[in-house]
């Protein structure tokens, strides 16, 4: 996968989480997940790489934490336009 995605999962018209999708190599598989605070969790690939970031509670999470993980990543932070499907959950 080259680009990163959000997926929101809901349940009777609610977000109970979702799942920001980094990008990564064709077939990677999580082996590892992290705590990395405020309702997220990360996923690690056999080499380390990150390949996902887990939001456990979507109503209480805020871009700005979101945005400290991926900075600590390496990667670029999250722009409104992508995190706005989840604002509106």
């Amino acid at each position: 996968m080259k680009h990163r995605y959000l997926e929101i999962t809901y349940r009777r018209g609610k977000a109970i989480a979702a799942y920001l999708y980094l990008p990564r190599q064709r077939g990677a598989k999580s082996v590892r997940t992290e705590d990395a605070g405020h309702g997220l969790r990360v996923d690690y690939d056999a080499d380390g790489n990150a390949m996902g970031i887990e939001v456990t509670a979507p109503g209480q999470v805020a871009i700005d934490s979101v945005n400290s993980v991926l900075e600590r990543l390496g990667a670029t932070p999250i722009r409104d336009d992508e995190w706005a499907p989840l604002r509106a959950a």
